[in-house]
């Protein structure tokens, strides 16, 4: 070991006790030229240019923002990212986004090893469900405008705004401790390089939707727009109502009247609408840079639209029995979904030397026009049972993020980091109405479907919910390069979440409702008219605990050092403390005071340590090995002992105050081989151990399948990723292939994991009378959300001239336990079997009159996969929520100015 190796040996240990005192001796370090260089990624590493024969060509630098400064690369490596990080990431640039196809952030993310979307745009990191993946954009965390997600949907990103997403699956304590699976870091496009204006249109075809059967209602004359003109407001006998802070229940309240005007023929008439259209989309972006003087000021603003219709054909089925030989309920339902996405945002950027200001300023919407018709039996009887449900989802994310990457001396770097984000969720007139038919021969009307409005031969419900929830962060990380070789870097960050929740659940009663009315539709069985003559009475089905407010105000800070110890070793090591309070209480809604929840209380500190050691034994191979502790703590919603609806999954949840945190103790180690420029081949394998996992569970109340939330006592979970980028050059071939090349990119991920449960090990449930953990979870099982296998393959034709794709895209997962079976009653999991996905993507450049155009094909789930949710006990299968997925086939084209 040479002297400076020993002097940077020395300054690390002393960096990480008084980091004052080796910062004092960076005058006598050993000189720079005795170690290879550094430069960071937006610079240009040291690149022999005889050895690397395309390094003088230009390449698209790769915008990325996290917390904790830059990431550095040194003079033994390319500039590659994800060569060059610390830490195990992954990294989709503008290019590698634009492959896919994808129209937002989370399909792109579903390419990445390890990785799968569920649901909604929720991530999915090695198994591990979205609770335990941590999402940000350019550093610093966003509210989610879901009611059981504190994690906000990456679907709601348009990848035309995103300029990187990186991936981390080994935890450094830059990042906030909540990192169970791993961190998604959104970065957002800033100054552009070249003035633009581009300007596309798309449209797509749905082979189970568009032309097909679907149902709607006419709600407003705006809902195209994903904006309501006004006729879901509350109806005055309504705010006068909840204004009053009366029960309806007290007697003092004239609950006829209150129950009146709520449903009318414009939200609660569904209408059956032959030949469903097709998706839109219309985009809009620009950007230019101005020199002032020694400054750049860069602005680029987009702004999107897309209105798609989506209809499922849905078979739902449910059973109580351990072997599932008999069906509890058996019901059809088509549902058919509208959903418009509205985006916008605007970006300015300062850049002088080596310092950068970033204002970025965000606007989506996204709305959900939901209608559902079903029809089935329960209880194995011959009634039938129909049911109709109009609902309207209003999300909406509003965010303002201002970033300042500053370089004020030599060594030394400053990042500031601010903002503030708001999220609401507004469901009002969630109409539900289920008519019976008895088929009973001795009944007069046995033949037609009725609603006595009784609770038993039929019912009307309607629900409003609300959800507001305001994020305040705050953060600064300093990094200074004690020498050349050590970089040692503190940061302090702060979090302040408040969401404020309620949601108001009624029913109308009627007491025996004359034959001939109880078969109206809907709107006249609820109209003015009706409910006067038979005093048809408004009954409020949720008196117990309407609202809640939640809050997370958390402090943490950290140091690091990520030192090069020799010329091939390189430690990133350091300790992050957070001391974090999460109160979750009823809100006062009534006069009376009266409340029957308990506050909840989770005031704790962690101590999170983390490092990662890298070992370039050849010049294109590298060895990392990474241990560290993280948390996951409960969501809002989880905490919350309220019933919430889910429409996507047909499922009713409601919360578990008693839930504690998550402590996760993880471990990695990957091996990496950078055999040419953008290519690569890495495999690891890495283990988790998870010390109160929260898990689901199902339980039977009122005929009714609940799922709610429990601590298991621990679990483990172990696997393996492995990851090929090759291109083959196809030039040799000649004429239309002389620029052309094959780009192979597989990846492929082995996860198992195993809940430990053990006789006299507890859990807790509120309200619950057992705590023995074996009554809710069983030893062995999966967690749930983990697919043991998942595969991705990307198989293009590029050209390295122009733009002009064309990508085959093969996704795989194996089943995966969606939710757990009935609660004590020795029921097997309900699977979910995503299976095999295929897709096509071809994107196309030309000129047309000197202006750049792109048109783009798509051809999604080209097989046809099926949804499919399921329980089986021997030859006993249920459907729980299975339905068809159709092919969807796109056009899109985009020019630019």
């Amino acid at each position: 070991m040479n002297t400076s190796r020993l002097a940077t040996m020395l300054l690390l240990s002393t960096a990480l006790l008084a980091p004052s005192a080796a910062f004092a001796q960076d005058a006598q370090a050993a000189p720079a030229d005795a170690v290879p260089p550094v430069a960071d990624v937006a610079g240009e590493a040291p690149v022999d240019p005889v050895a690397d024969p395309v390094a003088g060509q230009p390449q698209e630098e790769t915008e990325v923002s996290i917390p904790g400064g830059e990431i550095v690369v040194t003079g033994a490596r390319d500039r590659n990212i994800q060569r060059a990080a610390p830490q195990v990431v992954s990294v989709l640039g503008t290019a590698e986004i634009a492959r896919t196809g994808e129209g937002n952030i989370a399909g792109a993310l579903g390419r990445v090893t390890g990785l799968s979307v569920v649901g909604n745009g929720y991530v999915y990191v090695r198994g591990l469900g979205d609770r335990y993946s941590l999402a940000l954009l350019n550093g610093m965390p966003l509210p989610s405008p879901e009611p059981l997600k504190r994690v906000v949907p990456l679907d709601l990103f348009p990848s035309s705004i995103i300029a990187s997403s990186l991936v981390q699956k080994s935890y450094s304590v830059n990042y906030p401790g909540e990192f169970g699976g791993g961190v998604v870091n959104l970065t957002t496009k800033s100054s552009p390089s070249e003035p633009f204006v581009t300007i596309g249109a798309g449209g797509s075809w749905d082979s189970e939707t568009t032309n097909q059967l679907g149902y709607t209602y006419y709600g407003s004359s705006t809902d195209w727009t994903g904006f309501d003109n006004g006729q879901r407001d509350y109806t005055s006998a309504l705010k006068t109502f909840f204004a009053s802070g009366e029960r309806l229940s007290s007697g003092n309240l004239d609950n006829v009247e209150i129950g009146k005007g709520i449903v009318n023929t414009r939200n609660g008439l569904i209408q059956k609408i032959p030949n469903m259209p097709g998706n839109g989309s219309l985009s809009l972006s620009a950007g230019k840079s101005f020199e002032l003087g020694a400054v750049t000021l860069g602005v680029i603003a987009t702004a999107g639209y897309s209105n798609k219709w989506l209809t499922r054909d849905v078979t739902s089925q449910t059973s109580v029995e351990s072997d599932l030989a008999d069906l509890q309920s058996n019901f059809r339902r088509v549902v058919t979904d509208n959903r418009v996405v509205v985006n916008g945002m605007l970006g300015l950027g300062l850049e002088w030397d080596r310092n950068k200001i970033r204002w970025t300023n965000l606007y989506i919407r996204d709305t959900l026009k939901n209608t559902r018709l079903s029809l089935g039996q329960r209880n194995q009887t011959t009634v039938d049972y129909q049911q109709q449900d109009t609902a309207w989802y209003e999300r909406q994310l509003i965010d303002t993020q201002l970033v300042a990457e500053l370089k004020p001396l030599d060594g030394l770097s400053v990042d500031l980091r601010g903002g503030f984000a708001n999220s609401q969720r507004e469901a009002p007139y969630e109409l539900g109405f289920e008519y019976v038919r008895t088929n009973v021969a001795s009944d007069p009307f046995g033949q037609y479907f009725v609603n006595n409005l009784d609770g038993n031969a039929g019912r009307a419900t309607v629900s409003f919910s609300d959800l507001n929830e305001d994020l305040w962060t705050g953060g600064i990380d300093v990094s200074y390069k004690v020498m050349p070789a050590v970089t040692a870097t503190v940061g302090y960050a702060y979090v302040d979440t408040r969401r404020t929740s309620s949601r108001r659940d009624f029913q109308w009663r009627a007491v025996d409702l004359p034959d001939g009315v109880n078969m109206f539709r809907p709107d006249y069985l609820l109209s003015h008219a009706v409910i006067e003559a038979f005093n048809v009475n408004l009954i409020d089905t949720n008196e117990g605990n309407p609202a809640f407010l939640a809050t997370l105000r958390n402090h943490g800070a950290y140091a690091k050092v990520d030192a090069q110890l020799t010329d091939t070793l390189q430690l990133d090591a350091g300790v992050r403390y957070e001391k974090a309070r999460l109160v979750v209480s009823p809100i006062q809604v009534f006069n009376d005071g009266a409340t029957t929840a308990t506050p909840t209380a989770l005031n704790n500190d962690y101590w999170l340590p983390a490092a990662t050691l890298t070992w370039s034994f050849r010049d294109d191979m590298q060895l990392r090995v990474n241990a560290s502790k993280t948390i996951a703590r409960p969501q809002f919603r989880e905490l919350i002992y309220q019933f919430y609806f889910d429409p996507d999954t047909n499922r009713q949840y409601r919360g578990n105050p008693n839930l504690q945190d998550s402590q996760l103790t993880n471990a990695e180690a990957r091996y990496e081989w950078y055999f040419d420029r953008d290519q690569r081949f890495s495999v690891s394998g890495f283990w988790k151990r998870i010390k109160n996992p929260i898990e689901s569970f199902v339980a039977l109340e009122s005929d009714n399948f609940i799922t709610s939330f429990a601590n298991a006592p621990k679990a483990d979970l172990y696997g393996a990723e492995v990851e090929l980028q090759k291109y083959f050059d196809l030039s040799d071939w000649g004429g239309m292939w002389e620029s052309r090349r094959f780009a192979v990119i597989p990846n492929y991920t082995w996860t198992k994991s195993k809940l430990k449960v053990q006789e006299g090990d507890q859990t807790s449930y509120y309200l619950a009378a057992s705590t023995r953990a074996l009554d809710y979870f069983r030893d062995g099982a999966p967690l749930t959300g983990q697919s043991e296998h998942i595969v991705n393959v990307q198989l293009g034709l590029e050209d390295t001239d122009k733009l002009s794709q064309q990508t085959l895209l093969l996704s795989y997962a194996s089943k995966r336990v969606f939710s757990r079976g009935l609660l004590n009653t020795g029921q097997p999991d309900i699977f979910e079997d995503p299976g095999l996905r295929i897709d096509f993507v071809a994107r196309q450049g030309f000129d047309v009159f000197k202006k750049q155009v792109e048109l783009k094909f798509e051809a999604r789930n080209i097989t046809g996969r099926r949804h499919i949710e399921y329980q089986q006990s021997g030859a006993n299968r249920v459907e729980v929520n299975s339905y068809d997925v159709g092919r969807t086939f796109a056009l899109s084209a985009s020019m630019t100015f």
